[in-house]
């Protein structure tokens, strides 16, 4: 029996009729975005987005060679959910200087970095012109490496302080190396969260705006949405519409990246943050609503390598890349590593039976890899691609790793080698669903096989 009939054979009616559309190619509604968002079988919800994911985009999933730097935390704004922007007096400011990012910058190209991924706060000093200065700078010293720079709220910065138009803007740093922009800073866009989360921010409107104008410039994007503080479902759903209709007007959008809310040291740190189960259910919500972004993003600094493993069995088709050293999550209290070497980014894909694609920023394949791994690329002591050394674990997330997941009291199988198959012969009914607890994390759940 195939994989579409018998998924279609377990879903509810709820699911059906989506599972109908995703086949087809029909667009999905808001309705059925919340009815995805709610659902209370995710693993029958992550099955549709798997399904949506092979249809579109097929098996290859894509990594890159990157390094992150950001230049200063110092930020003329405060918004409750960040931990990363400090005023200029914080003992935990710091702004780099043009020389110590070139030498950031030839560091990372010297191990392969491909791209650098540069963004700061919205520092109330820094002339304008520095902005281009420090671009060409960078492209001086590594004149191959591809420059994805700067957040929305950032470019309506530069506007402010330069008096240029965000087209004017845009075109300088163009001229100055720019090749892409990230992405970050869309938050949620509905107003109340908005008011609530970060209130001194750009409006969505104002978002959605800074990208449209990217793309018409030539310039591609990512787009990106926080989840897991006050928002609610229907304000995911409302999100993703947004984000898929400003898709259809410029085009521009490479990726998705649903971005985790991590409480600590921010001012919403009585918050509970997005539960594992939230993190598997945005991607794959992400995957069956956007069905014109060809990339949907799972950020392994956010979530962790154990669950963005599993997130490519619910739809995402991306892992990022090496990354090298991160901010802005790890001042908010993330425990992941900062980097993670080639190697264990490939024994990530292939242990979720993908294939792996190592890309540039634009997605043109660098080097394809086999389907199946390469043994000189297997290190002895590993624990499927993570050490102690270099990736802290919990003790579910290091029982995923190790294959010791029990699907509904089965005998234990490694996952995700096989993770689809076991979802197929229970993903249906609402009783597996509401056997699992939601505010518990999805990996001590798999690995009491509760699930």
């Amino acid at each position: 029996m195939g994989v579409s009939t018998l998924l279609e054979r377990t879903l509810d009616a709820r699911l059906a009729p989506i599972y109908r559309k995703v086949v087809a190619g029909e667009r999905l509604s808001f309705d059925d975005g919340v009815t995805l968002m709610t659902h209370p079988n995710l693993f029958a919800v992550g099955q549709l987005a798997n399904l949506a994911r092979r249809l579109r985009v097929g098996d290859q999933v894509y990594f890159n060679n990157n390094a992150h730097i950001n230049y200063s935390n110092v930020c003329a704004i405060h918004c409750k959910f960040c931990a990363f922007g400090q005023s200029r007096r914080s003992p935990r400011a710091f702004t780099l200087s043009i020389d110590e990012i070139v030498a950031k910058a030839r560091a990372a190209v010297a191990q392969g970095a491909t791209e650098l991924h540069m963004v700061g706060g919205l520092h109330p000093d820094l002339p304008w012109e520095w902005y281009p200065a420090m671009l060409r700078a960078v492209k001086a010293a590594c004149p191959d490496v591809h420059l994805k720079c700067f957040t929305a709220i950032e470019l309506i910065h530069f506007t402010r302080i330069s008096g240029l138009s965000l087209e004017q803007v845009l075109l300088e740093l163009k001229e100055a190396g720019l090749g892409s922009l990230p992405g970050g800073g869309a938050e949620i866009f509905a107003p109340r969260v908005r008011e609530a989360i970060c209130k001194p921010k750009e409006t969505a409107e104002e978002w959605l705006h800074v990208h449209d104008t990217a793309h018409r410039l030539g310039l591609k994007s990512n787009a990106t949405m926080l989840y897991g503080t006050i928002e609610t479902p229907e304000e995911r759903v409302d999100h993703l519409i947004r984000l898929r209709e400003q898709q259809d007007r410029s085009g521009g959008f490479q990726a998705f990246i649903p971005l985790r809310f991590h409480p600590e040291n921010t001012g919403l740190a009585h918050l509970p943050g997005p539960t594992g189960y939230d993190d598997l259910r945005v991607i794959a919500v992400g995957r069956l609503m956007l069905d014109n972004f060809p990339h949907i993003k799972s950020y392994w600094i956010a979530s962790s390598p154990a669950i963005t493993q599993v997130a490519l069995h619910f739809g995402a088709n991306d892992i990022d890349g090496t990354v090298r050293e991160e901010k802005i999550y790890h001042m908010a209290g993330a425990r992941t590593a900062q980097y993670t070497e080639l190697q264990q980014l490939l024994r990530m894909i292939w242990e979720a039976g993908r294939i792996p694609a190592e890309r540039n920023t634009v997605y043109e394949v660098i080097r394809a890899y086999p389907p199946e791994p390469d043994p000189q690329l297997v290190a002895d002591g590993a624990i499927h691609g993570y050490t102690a050394e270099n990736v802290h674990l919990s003790a579910a997330e290091r029982a995923i790793a190790e294959g010791r997941f029990h699907p509904g009291g089965r005998r234990a199988r490694p996952v995700p080698v096989q993770f689809l198959e076991d979802l197929e012969q229970w993903a249906g009914g609402e009783g597996n669903g509401a056997a699992v607890d939601g505010s518990r994390h999805a990996g001590e759940c798999a690995a009491e096989g509760r699930v």
